[in-house]
């Protein structure tokens, strides 16, 4: 099908609204991408209420669930998380937490094509009754426009904004200030490691119902000497934050697909990450991973000395950067908005929704 004209794309959102969030920060990676992108094939717009040929979900509030339900042309929405990756990153009533996770399943099952950010996670939403034929695997995308390495003179006087030496040699954590983000551990490997300095970036963005709120408040506000919590940093700063970096440590017990990852290797830092199956597939082996604290002690520790083990490092980050590159996600979002489009304009949308409301039955 030849295409006549440039396909509505209503991009539904607010996960901007709060900073430090991986979900606003792939949302507005995507939005940039497509919209200038490829303006010729796509007219994007941002929370419209005017009829479009794609509304596309990227955050589950309550209106775009009504949104997508009462829309007659195609709904696309993101898969940022999934309803197991809940747990240790919110503390709700266990009843009331029971049904946000329905809710989030509806959200998921009422879309015509889910966005999975790793191919991995379509098997467990498989296991919600929700037909991978449904399931699109499109990775995140970050700007190396915007994340990029700057001179060591700049990277000196940032570290001196930040009250750190121009010799030390720095780990940086990324994310929300939560139990499943690795927190605890990543305090625990700093005590173990103290002639090096390591800072966390990220808050409460959840607020008191983030799980282990209490302990992990306490560690922020009494860290040990080598350790910083510098809080929520805007993410037209966090360039600043990769910059004065050695490498880029995550301890998480459950993700998707990290900006922060991304982020990180389009400045070359070498990854250190927990040993994740979900790892496997997106970043080709080009990371260092352990199992516990003490590999991750000795893992840091020989990327400080060794020279040539910090190189071959960084260079496996250079390598997982190039392969997310503009041109290679751009195209792929070019096909899918297409296709959608296609299978809209020929019925085949419409046969398929048909199809499910009778296997409902």
């Amino acid at each position: 099908m030849r295409l006549d004209k440039r396909i509505v794309i209503n991009m539904l959102s607010n996960a901007d609204k709060v900073e430090g969030q991986g979900v606003g920060s792939a949302y507005l990676e995507q939005v940039k991408l497509v919209s200038e992108g490829a303006s010729d094939l796509f007219d994007v717009r941002i929370n419209s209420v005017k009829k479009a040929d794609i509304v596309h979900s990227h955050t589950i509030e309550p209106q775009n669930y009504l949104r997508m339900k009462n829309n007659k042309n195609a709904n696309v929405c993101y898969v940022h998380f999934l309803p197991d990756t809940l747990d240790g990153s919110i503390q709700l009533p266990k009843a009331l937490f029971h049904v946000f996770k329905k809710y989030v399943i509806s959200f998921y099952k009422t879309a015509d094509y889910l966005i999975v950010v790793n191919p991995t996670f379509m098997k467990e939403l498989e296991t919600y009754d929700i037909p991978k034929e449904k399931m699109v695997y499109i990775p995140n995308y970050v700007s190396k426009e915007d994340f990029y390495e700057k001179s060591e003179e700049e990277r000196f006087a940032i570290r001196k904004k930040y009250g750190i030496t121009e010799d030390a040699f720095v780990v940086i954590g990324v994310g929300q200030v939560q139990t499943r983000k690795g927190v605890l551990d990543f305090i625990e490997v700093a005590k173990k490691l103290p002639h090096i300095q390591f800072v966390w970036c990220g808050g409460f963005s959840f607020g008191k119902i983030t799980d282990g709120y209490e302990e992990l408040k306490k560690v922020v506000e009494n860290p040990p000497a080598n350790v910083k919590f510098l809080g929520i940093i805007p993410r037209s700063e966090m360039n600043d934050i990769y910059n004065m970096s050695n490498l880029l440590f995550m301890p998480s017990y459950n993700e998707l697909f990290p900006m922060s990852i991304l982020e990180a290797v389009n400045l070359k830092r070498p990854l250190v990450l927990r040993n994740l199956e979900l790892y496997e597939d997106i970043l080709f082996h080009k990371y260092q991973c352990g199992e516990s604290n003490e590999d991750f002690v000795m893992l840091i520790d020989r990327l400080q000395k060794d020279t040539a083990f910090y190189q071959q490092s960084s260079e496996d980050s250079a390598y997982i950067s190039q392969y997310y590159s503009k041109e290679n996600v751009l195209q792929i979002w070019k096909d899918f908005y297409t296709r959608v489009y296609q299978e809209q304009e020929s019925g085949e949308l419409l046969r398929r929704r048909k199809e499910e409301k009778k296997a409902k039955k």
